[in-house]
């Protein structure tokens, strides 16, 4: 059998692994940022009635520019930042890492570089190789704050063509001040025009404002989201972008034909239909994830302050053996690989009950 290091691979992608969290059939799964609320039998009804409307037409290709959705996706934006958007500031796609790549295939590749500030998203730097873009490490602080400073003399130096920054960032769940982006932007102009990605796909779980009003007067900067988190539609696969008309024209020069199908636009615009009670579901994940923080403090854990729907802590002399632990009680977390630290997401009450109760368990087993 041919092992893949046998084929004509090109150089960046010698050594690497795929995206991917374990797929484990434990009874509490904790590790992949979900939300743990199924969608509500209205909204599956009313799916089924969009989606049967949708297969009547199956026979022709779905709406280009998804004109409805985009609209739809407007108004949802100014309503929940306050920034008022149209259909021409946003664009949609396949999940947000659709949107990234898309980004990156008309911003980034062969000979162009981007920047992003680690430990991040891990796809950033993924889909920066597989779109042929040259990936450089941005500072960050002992506290995972970006040091604003120093990425300043680093854009200055490097002078990349994408600057991504993530807000809430994963896997942290540290937000980032609008004035910090506001300074990345600048600096990345002054080295040469360049595009500041800001990635909001924990936006709504957050306890700041969004970023999205930066935007007036700034045409490098991109705001991209997802409906995968706060509309509990990962199995949806449906991300956009906000930004400058000039910046969705040109993702669209790189999108392929037809991207998004019927069924996925008809799927979108239903869930925008029960935003509010959508939304509800994230307030009551903001206080079980504000729970968890007060929680593993007081068990003695070192512990991010979170602005997702998700925690890091630690610290752990050996993370990962503290992973397993976990794991032997029926609760899996995600090992990010973050030195002595672990991320747990903020699941139902009962779930987080269920990981409490395996921590302590784990501690004292520790303690012995």
């Amino acid at each position: 059998m041919t092992r893949i290091d046998e084929l004509p691979l090109r150089d960046e992608l010698r050594g690497k692994t795929p995206y991917g969290a374990p797929q484990l059939d434990v009874p509490v799964r904790l590790n992949t940022n979900e939300n743990p609320y199924p969608l509500p039998e209205p909204l599956v009804a009313r799916i089924a009635e969009r989606v049967a409307e949708a297969a009547r037409h199956l026979n022709r290709y779905p709406d280009r520019d998804a004109t409805e959705l985009r609209t739809g996706l407007a108004a949802y934006l100014t309503r929940n930042t306050g920034y008022a958007v149209t259909r021409a500031h946003v664009w949609a796609a396949n999940g947000s890492n659709e949107v990234l790549q898309q980004l990156l295939q008309t911003f980034g590749g062969p000979g162009r570089t981007a920047l992003g500030f680690e430990p991040s998203y891990s796809m950033h730097a993924l889909i920066s190789r597989g779109t042929g873009t040259g990936w450089l490490h941005g500072p960050r602080r002992e506290d995972f704050t970006i040091d604003v400073e120093a990425a300043e003399r680093t854009i200055a130096e490097q002078r990349p063509d994408v600057v991504f920054v993530c807000s809430p960032n994963n896997p942290t769940g540290t937000a980032v001040e609008a004035e910090t982006v506001l300074r990345l932007y600048e600096a990345a102009q002054a080295a040469k025009p360049s595009m500041v990605v800001v990635d909001e796909a924990y936006g709504e779980f957050s306890h700041r404002p969004s970023l999205l009003p930066l935007l007036e007067g700034r045409p490098h900067l991109a705001v991209s989201r997802t409906m995968s988190k706060a509309f509990g539609a990962a199995g949806l696969r449906l991300g956009y972008l906000a930004a400058d008309p000039a910046v969705v024209d040109a993702v669209q020069l790189v999108r392929l034909p037809y991207h998004l199908s019927s069924v996925t636009q008809a799927t979108a615009l239903a869930a925008l239909e029960h935003t509010d009670t959508l939304l509800g579901y994230v307030e009551q994940l903001k206080a079980e994830r504000d729970r968890l923080v007060t929680e593993l403090r007081a068990l003695g854990c070192d512990v991010t302050d979170s602005d997702a729907n998700f925690v890091q802590f630690g610290r752990f002399d050996d993370a990962h053996a503290t992973w397993q632990a976990l794991l032997d009680h029926g609760v899996l977390v995600r090992d990010n690989g973050v030195p002595g630290r672990l991320r747990v997401t903020a699941g139902t009450p009962a779930e987080n009950d269920a990981f409490l109760d395996a921590m302590r368990a784990v501690l004292k087993e520790n303690n012995r």
